[in-house]
């Protein structure tokens, strides 16, 4: 069967083939095939400075973002922390140094090889001060009322349930505590022939929220003073893509090859920050 064309895609199904994207995107940054360069130009265009770049292990930043979820955070020395999603833990050891030794940093992500990655370079970086750890972001593997802050980068919009998400985020943050987050959101629907595309799941694409669904959950979680730090058009990342791009052939196939459509699409795609506080 072509796991990407089925119909109703379970959510486990969607988490397989999610995790196996980044399990592979993992290695092959171990490997060294992948560019440095390549990444930290991504990271500089939404975002991040140099100074950013300079206190990570090299290995850290994948260039898979949409934003920085830390640019406005804040983040104050001996706070705890939980990076949703934390991949190769770029964020995570932004977020390590501006919490300090008295601080904590909790990265959780669901693929072992990113978990092996991100143990690798905390090592390397000397980041005594960061936990990662393997769960999913619907099911987090932390304690009640155990963070200050809670950030994620591009991540929920690959979670087949969101509204959980948000719930488990409400749960491990202590009172006043805050969540910031940046991800892919849309403005209007995807066509349907998208929607059952697992490599544009795990590609960000099939998986994103409409603007207001996502910040309706967030409101449903429990969150107040929910506030959209920063929102710009994502469409012009995904339409300077190769048309060679696997992925781009997958769109292209599924909307009868009309480039006309697939910019359409794109331009529905925005690159949203949002920060939400716990009462």
């Amino acid at each position: 069967m072509d796991t990407n064309r089925n119909a109703n895609p379970d959510p486990d199904e969607i988490r397989q083939e999610v995790s196996a994207r980044y399990a592979s995107l993992a290695m092959q940054k171990v490997s060294g095939c992948c560019s440095t360069q390549a990444a930290d130009t991504v990271a500089r265009a939404i975002g991040y400075g140099d100074e950013d770049l300079t206190k990570v292990p090299e290995n850290a930043n994948l260039g898979l973002g949409c934003g920085n979820p830390l640019a406005f955070a804040e983040l104050r020395p001996g706070q705890v922390v939980v990076d949703l999603g934390s991949g190769g833990g770029f964020d995570a050891f932004i977020a390590a140094r501006e919490v300090g030794e008295t601080g904590r940093v909790i990265g959780v992500d669901m693929t072992d090889h990113m978990i092996a990655l991100a143990r690798r370079n905390a090592e390397q970086g000397g980041f005594a001060n960061c936990d990662f750890r393997k769960g999913t972001i619907e099911a987090l593997p932390v304690e009640d009322g155990a963070a200050d802050m809670i950030i994620s980068n591009c991540v929920i919009n690959l979670s087949p349930e969101k509204p959980r998400v948000f719930r488990e985020a409400f749960r491990v943050l202590k009172s006043g505590g805050r969540l910031m987050v940046s991800d892919v959101v849309l403005t209007a629907p995807l066509p349907e022939a998208l929607l059952s595309h697992l490599d544009l799941y795990a590609a960000c694409v099939a998986g994103a929220a409409l603007r207001e669904d996502y910040l309706e959950a967030i409101r449903e979680a429990g969150f107040v003073d929910i506030k959209i730090v920063d929102e710009q058009n994502f469409g012009h990342v995904l339409a300077s893509t190769s048309l060679d791009d696997p992925m781009v052939k997958s769109a292209m196939d599924a909307l009868g090859n009309d480039p006309i459509e697939l910019r359409r699409v794109a331009d529905s795609v925005l690159s949203l920050k949002v920060s939400a506080r716990k009462p």
